[in-house]
């Protein structure tokens, strides 16, 4: 009956995988593979994949929980609503090899310590996982990814030993730090990423909640001890093999610190601000002040749009309750026309609100509750506004 079963469910996902269905689970190889991060800013995260081998046939395949496309109906909308419906997908590891070296991606293979009774639970639900109406799912960044998706599949099959293993275990890093890491070579992308980013994303972690980074879930692994089905331990990971060496540049190994840049932007722009609206009875003065002050008004307020709309009209958590809004708010459309033609009550009390929120947002790191990492983006807010504050006097 078994052997019916997997022959059924060969049919189901591929006629190739009739060797993976068929063999033996005494003899079954179960292997974690791991990409490291490629050159285009959704591949910086890494991939990885499960690989169950019959060492019998040959026959290797690679089961991962990557696949979206981007000419889905509907995507991109959805993609930026937070609804990302992903689907799991599995080839012959040769084939998924060949692809990531062309890529020049690093690639790890980590022979498992699966006994019988676990290869053969994790290939029914990888076979089960892999039928049409199973395959999709809802991606998120980073609670429910590639990698979460590897690692619970070979949890599950490990009755939860590996899940266990992991909470156990200190993070090394925030969502933030990682995020800001690994996309560090798009400097744009990683600056406004980092601004997106709410107070989830500096929640502290441990190893579980890192592990939605396949690099991290590979190093981990690779010193964990699990139940050997005879009452006592071995480790997890047999053997580690290198199939290919990564060609192209690495991310970092800590997030680069964007603090004292980001203020210096803000205090030479402060500066200037001060500097040009002493002197606004001269024309060239006043172009200048009304430029770099309609840029940043401009920059604050579609800023604050994005950020309220990631807030209030998408399911990205990682951007909800974004304290940068004190900084970067919609508030500052409301100063456009006060910059060429003089501040009046009205948006003097706008631009007092505007540093007051501001203010606010440096005070706010003074209290214990608050855990929002944002310091770089009010260094870069508060010196400007301060400085729109000053001119107001000026006339």
């Amino acid at each position: 009956m078994k052997r019916l079963l997997f022959l059924l469910l060969a049919l189901v996902a591929a006629p190739a995988f009739a060797g993976i269905a068929e063999a033996p689970a005494d003899t079954l190889q179960v292997s974690l593979i791991t990409y490291g991060p490629g050159e285009v800013y959704w591949e910086r995260f890494g991939h990885d994949a499960v690989e169950l081998r019959d060492p019998a046939s040959g026959e290797a395949i690679a089961f991962n929980y990557g696949v979206f496309d981007f000419d889905e109906a509907g995507f991109l909308l959805n993609f930026a609503r937070g609804i990302m419906r992903y689907r799991m997908d599995a080839v012959p590891t040769s084939e998924d090899v060949q692809f990531y070296v062309s890529e020049g991606r690093g690639i790890t293979r980590q022979r498992l310590a699966f006994t019988p009774a676990q290869a053969e639970d994790l290939r029914r639900f990888l076979f089960w996982n892999i039928q049409p109406q199973n395959t999709r799912y809802n991606y998120n960044y980073y609670v429910d990814n590639c990698a979460t998706r590897v690692r619970d599949a070979l949890d599950r099959a490990l009755g939860g030993q590996l899940r266990a293993n992991l909470a156990k275990r200190a993070g090394g890093m925030t969502y933030r730090q990682q995020t800001a890491r690994l996309m560090s070579n798009q400097t744009w992308l990683m600056l406004g990423m980092d601004l997106g980013l709410g107070p989830y994303a500096d929640q502290p972690m441990d190893a579980l909640k890192e592990s939605f980074l396949p690099m991290v879930l590979r190093d981990e692994v690779a010193s964990m001890t699990v139940s050997n089905g005879a009452g006592g331990s071995q480790p997890l990971v047999l053997s580690t093999e290198v199939l290919a060496k990564a060609t192209i540049e690495q991310p970092p190994a800590v997030a680069p610190e964007l603090g004292l840049a980001l203020f210096g932007v803000g205090l030479g722009l402060a500066v200037l601000l001060l500097a040009t609206g002493a002197y606004r009875e001269y024309r060239a003065a006043r172009i200048v002040y009304g430029t770099v002050a309609t840029l940043w008004l401009l920059f604050a307020g579609i800023a604050g749009l994005v950020m309220l709309g990631l807030w209030t009209l998408t399911q990205h958590q990682s951007a909800w309750a974004n304290a940068n809004l004190l900084i970067y708010q919609p508030l500052a459309f409301l100063l456009l026309p006060a910059v060429w033609r003089g501040y009046e009550r009205f948006s003097g009390r706008i631009i007092w609100t505007c540093v007051a929120l501001a203010v606010l947002a440096l005070v706010l790191h003074a209290f214990p509750f608050y855990t929002q990492r944002n310091f770089p983006w009010v260094g870069l807010g508060l010196p400007i506004w301060l400085a729109l504050g000053a001119s107001r006097f000026r006339k």
